[in-house]
């Protein structure tokens, strides 16, 4: 019986550093890693000895037996990936390799050498979602170091507790991983404290050697189109933060008073807010979901929600396993829009390829093309979520309030030939899902264009002794495993500063930071 990853993978490569026998790719050497939608365990070369379930920090791994029939086509997409992408089949390696326990090692290497007497550091870290927690990770099993965590909200976990969807409950499971660090004996946890507005960055580093910036990007990027701003149009993130209880959005944020809701945008998280708005409340209400969102959800009016995306459906944004995750909703429709040639031309090219192409995944959706003009229908009291392709939101038009959306139609012919002409989507709220932004820090540089902190290797340009990891030191990008691959390189960057002499001396000590940290939180 051999074991599959399945959709909650976090590409954190925890199971690959267990794996006895090779057989989970791409490894972190590899050029593939950071790139694919998951990792992936070699059915010829699994030994089912069940090390990689049991260090996956977010239930991800299954043996393929016990697979639900939900979960059955990971085993094929499993399987697929070591078809057709050079990697050695059943754990062979190099040549003369017999089995799965004879591939070739290789050279031993070590990216950080540690002076014997490195002195422990004093380190603080902004921001305690992956990236900084996996920086805290770094430095608190591989040095002496003191680490003090700051965070602005009242509840730790960055975006683990505050963006990811409630019904993944077993993503949010490696949150836990990571409290285990907040009771560290090395380690100062400060909630309620924020960098800018109680204390500065410069009183923040003149109390410590070095001091992490882990803030995400905290923003959401604009569609720059007239009527933006008006009631009804809101960003995604505004609504992911809705019903996770974030404390600096109001319970009444959200009105769903509308039967039909556009979301610009088919990414992961345009998908994340299309399943809860059509998900039935009381499979809800055993999740982490916010009471008010809970209350407002089973008031909802919405009964169809439309995604928008810019390009065609083998372009689509999400990943290949959101997407299966979606199409196994209960009493939910998913249709395809058929206005523009181009849609379904894709689809059926792709249609032999199956999960190797994300248009092939479309292949079973029924298409239709959706008559704006009648109100949203879905038979037996269903709801639907309707994947509009090449079409993009022209404008928002309402009197006081959102009454539809204008976005154009696709050309007729496969080709995309001729000009796009326009309609209008009636809907009573718009939700912006096309992408995080970083925003300004208090006392760093900032990049406009990228919406990051501009650095080398994680130091942050011009201010010694300051770093940046995540979001804000390489745009919104990647999921919770890269953050990682980003820590260690921004970790190494600071070591070997520390091993050179470059940190600059703090002025102050660990319990004079706690007093000023009282005083004016």
């Amino acid at each position: 019986m051999t074991f599959a990853i399945t959709q909650n993978c976090c590409t954190d490569a925890a199971c690959v550093a267990v794996c006895p026998v090779n057989c989970i790719h791409p490894t972190p050497g590899e050029r593939d890693f950071g790139t694919t939608e998951t990792l992936y365990i070699d059915p010829g070369a699994c030994i089912d000895c069940g090390a990689c379930a049991d260090a996956c920090p977010v239930d991800a791994v299954h043996p393929v037996a016990e697979l639900t029939p939900a979960q059955q086509p990971y085993a094929g997409i499993n399987a697929a990936y070591f078809e057709g992408t050079g990697q050695p089949a059943s754990g062979a390696g190099a040549e003369g390799d017999h089995g799965p326990n004879f591939h070739a090692w290789g050279a031993p290497s070590f990216d950080r050498v540690l002076p014997a007497d490195f002195a422990p550091l004093r380190v603080a870290i902004v921001g305690t979602g992956p990236a900084g927690m996996y920086a805290a990770e770094d430095l608190l099993l591989h040095t002496r170091s003191e680490v003090t965590l700051v965070d602005r909200l009242p509840a730790p976990g960055g975006l683990i507790r505050y963006g990811v969807a409630p019904d993944h409950p077993a993503t949010k499971r490696i949150g836990e991983t990571f409290a285990r660090f907040h009771t560290h004996p090395r380690v100062r946890l400060h909630l309620g404290l924020d960098v800018g507005t109680h204390i500065t960055a410069d009183e923040l580093a003149a109390h410590h050697d070095a001091v992490i910036y882990a803030v995400g990007a905290a923003s959401d990027r604009r569609l720059g189109i007239p009527g933006e701003d008006l009631p009804g149009s809101i960003a995604a993130t505004t609504f992911v933060a809705w019903y996770n209880a974030h404390p600096e959005v109001a319970p009444d944020a959200v009105d769903l008073s509308s039967d039909r809701v556009v979301v610009v945008g088919n990414g992961n998280v345009a998908l994340d807010v299309a399943r809860i708005l059509v998900s039935d409340p009381d499979s809800l209400a055993g999740t982490a979901i916010a009471g008010h969102a809970l209350e407002e959800l089973r008031r909802s009016k919405v009964r169809e929600v439309v995604l928008l995306g810019r390009r065609g459906p083998e372009h689509a944004a999400c990943t290949g396993t959101e997407l299966l995750a979606l199409k196994n909703l209960p009493g939910v429709d998913l249709v395809v829009d058929d206005h523009d040639a181009r849609i379904g031309t894709a689809i059926d090219a792709a249609g032999a390829a199956g999960a190797a192409h994300k248009a092939g995944l479309f292949q079973d959706v029924p298409r239709e093309a959706v008559d704006w003009s009648a109100p949203p229908r879905a038979a037996g009291g269903r709801r639907r979520i309707v994947f509009r392709f090449h079409s993009e939101p022209l404008a928002l038009h309402g009197d006081g309030h959102l009454r539809a959306v204008r976005v154009t139609s696709g050309a007729g012919d496969a080709r995309g030939a001729g000009e796009a002409e326009e309609q209008e989507i009636p809907a009573g709220l718009a939700l912006r899902a096309i992408g995080y932004r970083g925003v300004p820090q208090a006392g760093l540089p900032f990049d406009e264009e990228s919406g990051t902190v501009p650095h080398e290797g994680g130091r942050v340009t011009g201010r010694p002794g300051t770093y940046v990891v995540g979001w804000i030191k390489r745009g919104p990008s990647g999921g919770i495993g890269t953050n990682r691959r980003c820590a260690a390189e921004t970790v190494g960057t600071l070591l070997a500063d520390a091993v050179a002499g470059r940190l600059p001396a703090p002025t102050g000590g660990a319990r004079a930071f706690r007093r000023l940290a009282r005083r004016r939180r």
